[in-house]
Formats: C-alpha cells, sequence, structure tokens
C-alpha cells in the first residue's frame, strides 16, 4: 500500500489539541505528523479553544486562526470555514469571506444547532451555490447526546431537503452501525471515517452499506492518532481499488468542482 498511502487526503483535522503556541506552529506539527503517516493533504476547520456554542465573534477568529494556519501551507491543507445554525445570517457572511472570497473549499458544522433545524437552509443553499462540501459532526451518545449535537438520522432529514448539496457526515455518528444506515438512502451523504477507536469491521460496513464511493477518510486528529486511523482502512477486509477510493479518491472527486473553480490543480486532474 505504500505507493497508495501517498495520496492519502484526510478530510478532518484540528488546530485544538496540536502542539504549538500560534496556528503556524500548530498547523506545522499537523503537516508534519500526518507525513509521517503517508497522509499527503489535509483540511483542517475550527481554531481554538473548542467552545461548544461559539458567538459570530468566535467564530470569525477561529476561521483567522485557520486562514493563518493555512498561509504557509498551501500545499499540504485546505480549509473548511467553521460556522453555526444558531447565527444562519452571520454564517452566510463568513462562508463568504472564506470561501468565495478567500481559500477554504468546503463548510464546518459543529454542535451549536442540531442541523434538521430549518435556520440552517440558508447556510446549505449558499455552500450549495459554491460548490463546497459540508462537514457536519454527528454522534449517536448512549447517554444522550449534548444540546444542538447532531445525529445522521438529523442530517438526513437535512439532506432531504437539498437534494443537491454535499454533506460529509462526521464520524457516522460514533456509533456506526446505527449512523450507517440512518444515512444509507440518502445518496447526497458521505460518512466520514475518524474520531472512533480502529474497530474491525468499521470500513468494511461502510463499504457493503453505502458502497466505496460514498466513504471518505479523515482522522479527527490530533484528537485520535493519524496513524490508527489510516490502518482502519488500510487493514481492512476490502479491494485495494476501494482502499485507495475511502483514502483520497473520494474526496478528490468531491473536492474537484470547488477547487477547478479556484483555478486550483492537484496531480491526477
Amino acid at each position: 500500500m505504500q505507493s497508495e498511502l501517498a495520496k492519502i487526503w484526510d478530510v478532518h483535522t484540528h488546530l485544538a489539541g496540536a502542539d504549538g503556541r500560534t496556528p503556524d506552529e500548530k498547523m506545522g506539527w499537523l503537516v508534519r505528523y500526518a507525513a509521517r503517516a503517508g497522509i499527503e493533504r489535509i483540511v483542517v476547520f475550527m481554531g481554538y479553544p473548542f467552545a461548544y456554542d461559539p458567538t459570530p465573534q468566535e467564530l470569525r477568529r477561529q476561521n483567522d486562526q485557520v486562514l493563518q494556519a493555512l498561509s504557509h501551507y498551501h500545499d499540504r491543507a485546505f480549509g473548511f470555514v467553521y460556522v453555526s445554525g444558531k447565527y444562519p445570517e452571520q454564517s452566510v457572511k463568513e462562508i463568504d469571506r472564506c470561501v468565495r472570497d478567500g481559500p477554504m473549499v468546503g463548510v464546518k458544522l459543529w454542535v451549536a444547532r442540531r442541523c434538521h433545524a430549518p435556520e440552517l437552509d440558508a447556510i446549505v443553499e449558499r455552500a450549495t451555490q459554491l460548490r463546497a462540501p459540508i462537514l457536519q459532526h454527528t454522534w449517536i451518545k448512549t447517554g444522550g447526546n449534548l444540546p444542538g449535537e447532531s445525529t445522521p438520522a438529523d442530517l438526513a432529514q437535512l439532506a432531504k431537503r437539498h437534494p443537491h448539496a454535499i454533506f460529509l457526515c462526521g464520524h457516522a455518528g460514533g456509533n456506526w452501525l446505527v449512523g450507517l444506515r440512518q444515512v444509507r438512502t440518502s445518496k447526497n451523504v458521505y460518512i466520514e471515517t475518524g474520531g472512533t477507536d480502529p474497530t474491525v469491521g468499521f470500513v468494511e460496513s461502510a463499504v457493503r452499506i453505502l458502497g466505496p464511493t460514498r466513504v471518505v477518510f479523515g482522522s479527527d486528529a490530533p484528537g485520535r492518532s493519524f496513524a490508527s486511523q489510516v490502518a482502519k482502512v488500510v487493514a481492512a477486509d476490502i479491494s485495494e481499488e476501494n482502499k485507495r477510493l475511502v483514502l483520497g479518491g473520494n474526496l478528490r472527486r468531491l473536492l474537484h468542482p470547488i477547487l477547478q473553480n479556484k483555478g486550483i490543480c492537484f496531480e491526477g486532474d
């Protein structure tokens, strides 16, 4: 797999938790350890510290941290703009600032408002106009989710209202046996593999239930190690071609329209 490991694209990394005092130092740390795991490009979003219910001012401040982190690493990293369904008007402005007029290529939604809420429609519509994929954090907690925390079923409702949008189901809901089935019929929802233990059967089940073209590699580093998350795919009992799709081919395909619009080319274009 060495020749394929060099082509891994990771859709889910954070500045928070990375070593360093500044965004530049944190990004340097991420890129260095990603390279050790054979990862060619990473997608980074959200600054630091984590906040469950960030204000519009905090969203802008954290997006500025990511913009600074990207400034020296455009050959190794992409950014997704961090927005909140609680502030749709301000979020659309951030999408315009960071995606339409800036270098970012996608949208990140986290916890503040469950994603099936109608307030998210304006955010999704703007992202779709710009051909920007949307990565929505999802989780299914045994003890109950955080206020405003979405499940894959919530995302399936949103995706049904916006059939032309592209959604990434973050963590496959954590409880992936349930999460995979909740988005199975939502053809514009892809799952990403990051943030869970490298459990035998996860990637195999995702490929079997959704098909190999709807599974995208993510690590959730530095909350999880790059190596353990790559191992989920490399050690999975799926074909080599399907491993290539999961490790990078699917994400390159999803990002290709917006990268092309921005005049960004990469090997394989």
